[in-house]
């Protein structure tokens, strides 16, 4: 009972490579959804789906699951460089404004590992910690006495970091809530209604970020950082 489940997720999983591999594209997306159904989920299964709906030319789903997938796998460079293929089939042309100076920086240290790496790592510099106040404690010269209390003090600035490092790529994780476009065209309102003006008219595809929700609407904030409200139904989340 504990094996079957598992057994028909990778079943499906391989017979959607299959249809995949003989260009079989619409099966293959069957084959792959019908295991997201069964609640299995991996980066590799959204690369290859993402990759499927990349050949039906399907650009919003395609976008979608490869961003899915950079989710499980932030730093696979596969995953990002067919995201940027399918990204170029894109109507909108907006502009990233990168971040500058402390905040930049900060992120670009602790997003280079996955907040769960960071957590391992901060285990094994406890466990490090532990062996040298045990050196510390049993030594019985005073310079590997003195090597030890300086090994320990190096590992708690390390565990202190890397705890930090934790905490605040967890914190990026929840609070960023990145989501595609799903509709072939759609407009962002200045207000959550449809009397408001226009602010901007997105197409399938695009990537915005979602800052809050009113009744059916989401207010949204483009990567160059014009913000607007959009309707729930246009847009899927991906986290």
């Amino acid at each position: 009972m504990l094996v079957s489940p598992v057994f028909f997720a990778q079943s499906g999983f391989e017979k959607g490579n299959d249809l995949y591999k003989n260009g079989k594209y619409e099966q293959a997306v069957d084959a792959y959804n019908s295991v997201l159904s069964e609640k299995k989920q991996s980066a590799e299964l959204y690369f290859n789906l993402a990759n499927a709906y990349y050949k039906l030319n399907k650009v919003a789903p395609a976008i979608y699951n490869y961003e899915k997938a950079l989710v499980l796998k932030p730093n696979d460079a596969d995953i990002a460089n067919n995201l940027r293929f399918a990204q170029k089939r894109t109507v909108d042309e907006i502009k990233v404004v990168p971040t500058v100076g402390f905040a930049k920086l900060l992120r670009d240290f602790t997003g280079t590992y996955h907040y769960n790496t960071w957590a391992w790592i901060s285990v094994s510099f406890s466990v490090l910690f532990l062996i040298s106040f045990l050196g510390y404690y049993f030594s019985a010269l005073s310079l590997n006495k003195r090597l030890f209390f300086f090994g320990m003090f190096v590992m708690f600035v390390l565990l202190v970091s890397s705890v930090s490092s934790a905490i605040f790529e967890r914190s990026y994780f929840k609070n960023e809530r990145p989501a595609i476009i799903f509709a072939e065209k759609t407009e962002v309102k200045s207000e959550p209604q449809n009397k408001g003006t226009n602010v901007i008219v997105l197409h399938e595809g695009t990537k915005v970020f979602v800052k809050e929700k009113v009744d059916n609407w989401k207010k949204v904030e483009l990567t160059d950082g014009t913000e607007g409200w959009i309707d729930s139904e246009a847009i899927q989340e991906v986290k």
